[in-house]
């Protein structure tokens, strides 16, 4: 019985370690802050592991000074920020990791990248992660210094990422680097210090080693404080779970601790669940939800995605898959306890939704890369931190969360948690039904294009425990930006022929 037991704690986390300080980062605006701040007090090794790098976003728009230096004296755009750190710090080396289906998703940001690392410091290492099936993706987001502190959550460092906790209409400083605006954009992010942080230090190291086949030294311990003064601390002193996606691959079998830590946190809610994320399409979460919807007396589920997707393909690939779980889980609510909205402005317009959260109880909560789709959770590579504790800072940022989105401050939603000891209720009784607020997600109309990707699943697959995968001897991203490339050169002399 208690080796069983074991098995099944060990399937939910890759490991379990103390972080001597722990903290939650709301809107990119506060995270790029913070993360200036590690980046230049990190001595040794930086390890910079995301989906994407944009070396071309300014990190504080709109505090650029005439020589396009932030405030605190560096180079505000993120590569040069890197270079001039690289410059001050002669025994400082940063890896950064990025998914090597950038190249297609976002061909113009590898130019800046490969020059970065071509020609700017030796100490600066570039690599394009592929070690993944075909079509997977490396999804990962987590920045470590020195193995002292180390982010992980939902926030890339990359183009169209920056707001406010406000989201305000047409915030100037809110803008892509063509000038154009960008749309509001709500997400979060983790801090870790200690133990923990040198835990996410060894997985991103190991990460490196498998897309390069270069094993990374330990940094040693340096002595130097580097938490951010101005980071309040959540936590201090607690255990840090770490669970993450991979995919099988090259004989290794699936890792799916991700999806095993959801649903015994859905399993086991008593009053509520409550989660963000860009996408609800995992047909695994959705029959957990629905089992505790036909529960008696169960938990509250509240989810808060976006309205659409980044694009028109993106949004028949995956919303109408949601409309199908949306239905399923009404269809289970015998009790009015389902809801799932999206947030606006005060002027009305959607706020995308890319946070990853989910907590249970106010006291449980998961924050990383993985959303509630197949692929985060079976396909693609991801990493979620865990804390759960009877402490009441998880419930805090609940209500942190909560009242952003209903534009009131945490302290007035929790007054109204109170008196109605009911979530629902609670964001019913401030949810304004004009300006700033969450609303009902409306079943959006399907087409043809969307009723086949959502039966085939073709954007949005997984691999299930005891599947297997190709040794990557196959097609590869490279291959066809290789392919597309040529295309692209025939056709121009095609064109141009007389």
């Amino acid at each position: 019985m208690n080796n069983e037991r074991n098995k099944t704690e060990h399937s939910r986390h890759w490991r379990v370690e103390r972080a001597d300080n722990f903290a939650l980062i709301v809107d990119a605006c506060r995270y790029f802050i913070v993360l200036r701040e590690v980046i230049i007090a990190a001595q040794q090794q930086l390890l910079l592991i995301g989906w994407d790098f944009d070396l071309e976003i300014e990190m504080l728009p709109g505090e650029s000074d005439a020589e396009g230096n932030a405030p605190d004296g560096l180079p505000n755009k993120l590569g040069p920020f890197l270079e001039e750190v690289i410059r001050r710090t002669p025994d400082l080396h940063i890896y950064m990791l990025k998914w090597n289906g950038s190249i297609l998703v976002a061909p113009g940001r590898l130019a800046p990248t490969a020059a970065l690392a071509a020609f700017g410091s030796d100490r600066i290492h570039l690599a394009l992660d592929g070690h993944h099936p075909f079509g997977a993706c490396h999804h990962q987001k987590i920045v470590v210094a020195d193995d002292c502190v180390a982010f992980c959550g939902g926030i890339d460092a990359t183009e169209n990422r920056w707001d406010t906790p406000e989201h305000l209409p047409d915030d100037p400083r809110r803008v892509c680097k063509d000038g154009s605006p960008s749309e509001p954009w709500h997400d979060a992010t983790s801090a870790v210090s200690g133990p923990a942080a040198a835990a996410l230090g060894a997985l991103s190291r190991e990460r490196w080693s498998r897309a390069r086949s270069e094993e990374l030294e330990v940094p040693t311990k340096n002595g130097n404080p580097i938490w951010p003064e101005d980071l309040e601390v959540a936590a201090s002193d607690i255990d840090v779970a770490i669970a993450r996606t991979k995919p099988p691959f090259e004989g290794a079998p699936l890792v799916n601790e991700i999806e095993e830590a959801f649903l015994y946190a859905i399993k086991t809610a008593q009053r509520s669940i409550y989660i963000e994320s860009q996408y609800f399409a995992a047909d695994t979460i959705c029959a957990a939800l629905e089992a505790r919807l036909t529960d008696v007396g169960g938990p509250q589920i509240v989810i808060v995605n976006p309205q659409t997707a980044m694009s028109a393909f993106e949004d028949d690939a995956m919303h109408e898959v949601r409309d199908i779980m949306i239905n399923r889980l009404n269809e289970a609510d015998h009790e009015n306890r389902f809801r799932i909205w999206h947030p606006v402005t005060s002027a009305e317009q959607p706020i995308y939704v890319h946070a990853k959260i989910l907590i249970t109880d106010g006291t449980a909560l998961h924050i990383g890369s993985a959303n509630m789709n197949n692929r985060s959770l079976g396909f693609d590579t991801e990493c979620n931190v865990i804390v759960d504790t009877k402490d009441d800072f998880i419930g805090a940022f609940q209500n942190r969360l909560v009242s952003e989105h209903l534009g009131v401050t945490p302290e007035k939603f929790a007054d109204v948690l109170a008196q109605e000891r009911s979530l629902i209720d609670a964001i019913e009784a401030l949810n304004s039904k004009s300006g700033r607020g969450l609303r009902v997600i409306e079943e959006r109309e399907s087409s043809m294009r969307s009723t086949l990707l959502a039966q085939t699943r073709f954007m949005d697959p997984r691999y299930h425990p005891g599947e297997e995968t190709s040794t990557g001897e196959g097609i590869r991203p490279r291959h066809i930006g290789i392919m597309v490339a040529l295309g692209l050169l025939g056709y121009l002399g095609w064109a141009v022929w007389p």
